[in-house]
């Protein structure tokens, strides 16, 4: 006997996948956005969209869960780090002193990412509200190449930067999920 969970999935058409293409908040049956900076907001808020997905459904300390020792890798840690990355980029941006980190010391984010509601409620709120501060800091900024902040980052080099972070976690959720309950990922 094993105390791995069972592989499943909600999509009936496609048994590999999160969820029915008819079903899944992501597809767009309408035509892709027109233009570059477009193009990047898409993917980035879909790469989002899916990080939340990869959670749902799940309690406290299913959220919290490790993936394998001595990693420190939870489903809530990934939310609270991606807090704390979405304000590390608007550090980056700024010309002033940076905003102190969310967490505390190196590794804050996953250390402290444990099984109590009230941590996973704080972790939703410090996410949302780290990404709309970044993104309203970007607002306005339509061309990709302006240089932002004291280090000069361009505007594209940023929003390229996001969507590979979230896409690189968002892999290492479908793992993180399907260790939890079994759900697959796609």
């Amino acid at each position: 006997m094993s105390d791995a969970p069972a592989r499943w999935t909600e999509a009936t058409v496609h048994p590999d996948m999160w969820a029915d293409p008819d079903t899944d908040p992501r597809n767009n049956d309408g035509p892709a956005p027109d233009g570059e900076l477009a193009t990047l907001v898409d993917v980035l808020t879909n790469y989002r969209l899916t990080l939340r997905m990869k959670c749902e459904g799940l309690d406290a300390e299913q959220l919290a869960r490790r993936s394998v020792p001595p990693s420190t890798m939870s489903l809530l840690g990934l939310v609270r780090h991606l807090a704390e990355a979405e304000r590390d980029w608007r550090n980056w941006i700024t010309d002033g002193e940076p905003l102190p980190k969310l967490y505390g010391r190196r590794d804050g984010d996953f250390d402290g990412a444990v099984g109590d509601p009230a941590v996973v409620e704080a972790a939703y709120t410090d996410l949302e509200r780290e990404q709309a501060a970044t993104d309203s800091a970007l607002d306005g900024h339509a061309d990709l190449g302006v240089r932002l902040g004291k280090e000069g980052i361009a505007v594209r080099e940023l929003l390229v930067h996001r969507i590979e972070e979230y896409a690189r976690h968002c892999g290492h959720a479908d793992l993180l999920r399907e260790c939890v309950d079994g759900r697959v990922g796609q």
